[in-house]
């Protein structure tokens, strides 16, 4: 089976990798001096330093030669969720498109879209699905063992795992896109809330609270949005939370120690030098709580400290400072 993997970024970069050795594998890149450093040093150096571009596979950043390669396959589309819709508008004219799967996590800015909801817009009817899951783009390129969870119709499901799944690579599937979904796009969040958590010297014992409320905010909103709640205790809910709020590669982490130390936002972006999914993510998963009537007090506090109208001192103050209730509240 071939794959064509659209966007070289650190999670691009690392899938192509992680499947180069028993798939036919292109990459496909929008930048044409990015394609040009990828095919002379064969190591991505923004986005993935340090890790060797097996020889076999195809780097390319001619959008048709890629989805032709695919024929037959699937492609994967490892854009940020800001760049869904375009390369999915980029699609619509392919003849043949393959299966399709996405791998970002959030909501979309301007519209508040889960990623499902992009993909109906742009591509009706097509078949295609959602990849996600705990996976720091590193350890996944040098084959450490990760699972991964993929979510569509049960032929989706069977045709992605079939393609993806072996060696160090495990793939579980299920059919509830919204709550695989939702999990991505809020564990971003809480990941912000942690660092900043952290940063500020709070301790382990806040660290643990932050995670299972958060855990608690990311099943609410699922549920509302039409998610199953065992979604959340699993890879893309609880396993995914647990890696981006604890591990040290975690952008969105990072961004909140950042904040937590008094950097302002765009200097702890521009010091990531990559996209933090949270930071985009945050006021539509807000937005989208308001909508439906779920209480997500740390999304709110979190948006607050973005946006500046709180210090993270004050928005931790705010978070301690409301009444006590029943925990399945």
């Amino acid at each position: 089976m071939r794959i064509s993997i659209l966007g070289a970024g650190a999670w691009g970069t690392a899938l192509a990798c992680a499947l180069a050795g028993r798939r036919e594998v292109t990459l496909w890149a929008r930048s044409p001096e990015h394609v040009r450093q990828l095919c002379q040093q064969r190591v991505n150096e923004r986005y993935l330093p340090g890790i060797r571009l097996p020889e076999s596979i195809v780097v390319t950043g001619e959008l048709e030669q890629a989805v032709r390669f695919a024929a037959g396959g699937l492609v994967a589309l490892a854009t940020p969720t800001a760049g869904l819709r375009p390369t999915l508008q980029a699609l619509r004219a392919a003849a043949d498109l393959p299966t399709v799967v996405w791998l970002c996590k959030g909501f979309e800015r301007e519209s508040g879209m889960l990623p499902h909801q992009i993909v109906a817009d742009e591509l009706p009817g097509h078949q295609a699905g959602a990849l996600s899951g705990p996976s720091f783009a590193d350890e996944v390129a040098r084959g450490l063992p990760t699972a991964l969870t993929v979510a569509g119709s049960a032929d989706l499901c069977v045709q992605v795992t079939r393609a993806l799944h072996g060696d160090s690579l495990r793939i579980y599937s299920t059919q509830d896109v919204v709550g695989v979904e939702v999990g991505g796009a809020v564990k971003n969040v809480m990941a912000i809330g942690t660092g900043i958590a952290d940063a500020l010297g709070l301790g382990n014992n806040a660290r643990a609270a932050l995670i299972t409320r958060g855990l608690a905010e990311a099943t609410r909103l699922g549920v509302a949005l039409g998610g199953r709640a065992g979604t959340f205790t699993g890879l893309t809910g609880l396993g995914d939370l647990i890696l981006t709020c604890t591990g040290e590669q975690s952008r969105n982490r990072r961004v909140g120690l950042a904040l937590g130390r008094g950097v302002e936002l765009q200097h702890a972006l521009a010091e990531l030098g990559h996209v933090a999914e949270g930071v985009w993510s945050a006021p539509a998963t807000a937005a989208r709580a308001r909508e439906t009537g779920v209480d997500m007090p740390i999304t709110e506090a979190v948006c607050a400290v973005l946006d500046g109208r709180l210090s993270p001192s004050a928005a931790l103050g705010q978070l301690l400072a409301r009444e006590p209730r029943n925990e399945g509240a």
